[in-house]
């Protein structure tokens, strides 16, 4: 499959809207129910949290598409010298096929004095630990607040080193 890289633009809001609430129900109903799972999307995913993420200094906003439609995004933000990787999501019929591989590189690139970049992800999201623990990261403690939004979502904080030769 061809997919290409960009940095998102306000065109791309309303197709990240979508691609965050059909990825985080795949996920996550299962997990929560439909109910919180469309409370929390309709929450932390409203075309104004998105369009705020867009001008937040010293972050990248990437979304990867295949010329047609939007496969996936990735937001992340640089905090001291850590990368908080806040969001990669990939339209579950498309995953496995190195869209998220691309995306974490992607934004790994984009913040060369970065030594670490870390995150938070759902305990029981087994497909995603797996994604990150293939791709270098480590536990490195729990949060009991995940994304600190007040909705009280435990979390296992990954990070990895970002440091050529480490």
């Amino acid at each position: 499959m061809t997919f290409y890289l960009r940095t998102a633009g306000k065109a791309d809001l309303p197709a990240v809207k979508q691609l965050l609430a059909v990825t985080w129900h795949d996920t996550y109903d299962a997990l929560y129910g439909v109910e919180k799972v469309n409370d929390l999307t309709t929450r932390w995913h409203s075309l104004e949290a998105l369009q705020k993420r867009l001008t937040m200094p010293n972050s990248e906003f990437v979304v990867a598409d295949d010329g047609t439609h939007l496969l996936g995004m990735a937001y992340a933000q640089m905090e001291g010298k850590d990368v908080k990787l806040h969001q990669l999501y990939v339209l579950p019929g498309h995953q496995g096929e190195g869209i998220g591989q691309a995306l974490l590189s992607e934004v790994m690139d984009c913040f060369p004095e970065a030594t670490t970049i870390s995150l938070e992800v759902d305990e029981d999201n087994v497909k995603a630990l797996g994604f990150y623990k293939r791709n270098g990261f480590e536990p490195k403690g729990k949060a009991s607040d995940c994304g600190n939004n007040g909705d009280r979502i435990p979390a296992q904080i990954l990070s990895r080193n970002l440091q050529l030769n480490s």
